[in-house]
């Protein structure tokens, strides 16, 4: 690695990482998981050396690739888990506020579509690209998930 790929991976894990983690964790993950997701897509750049057209893409694809990479973690504990320590495992989850975790509960299709549009800022049309998805896609599962997340809160507070 030379100084200059050196020095676009600090600017990157600086830039991009707390992003990243808020990402990871809204797709159900722990946060120990959120945070082996981040490490492994920055390890990938390390490795990898994509070359990305500017910083839009760059981040867009760190998103990508972060919210794919939490989905498998996510799974894997899943499935890896056997059934009788998936019940002996029972670590408190971290309060994450009535919103965050209103949106953590909601199916992932819902939640990365709202995380990124209300947290990270991205257009619906900039979401479907994201995500590869129909952009009338993303605005359904975007209502969807303020539906459901109505819902939820209003359950809270009753």
């Amino acid at each position: 690695m030379d100084r200059e790929q050196e020095q676009d991976l600090r600017r990157m894990v600086e830039t991009y990482s707390p992003m990243l983690l808020r990402a990871a964790l809204t797709r159900g993950s722990t946060p120990a998981d959120a945070e082996d997701a981040v490490q492994d897509v920055f390890l990938r750049v390390l490795t990898h050396a994509p070359r990305f057209r500017d910083r839009e893409h760059e981040k867009a694809w760190l998103l990508r690739a972060t919210l794919n990479r939490s989905s498998d973690l996510r799974r894997r504990r899943r499935d890896d888990a056997p059934l009788e320590d998936a019940e002996k495992a029972t670590a408190p989850e971290p309060d994450y506020g009535p919103l965050l975790s209103a949106v953590r509960s909601l199916p992932q299709a819902y939640s990365a579509v709202i995380h990124l549009y209300y947290y990270e800022g991205y257009s619906i049309k900039e979401i479907a690209g994201l995500l590869a998805l129909p952009v009338p896609t993303v605005g359904t599962r975007l209502s969807r998930g303020r539906s459901r997340l109505r819902d939820l809160l209003k359950e809270e507070d009753a």
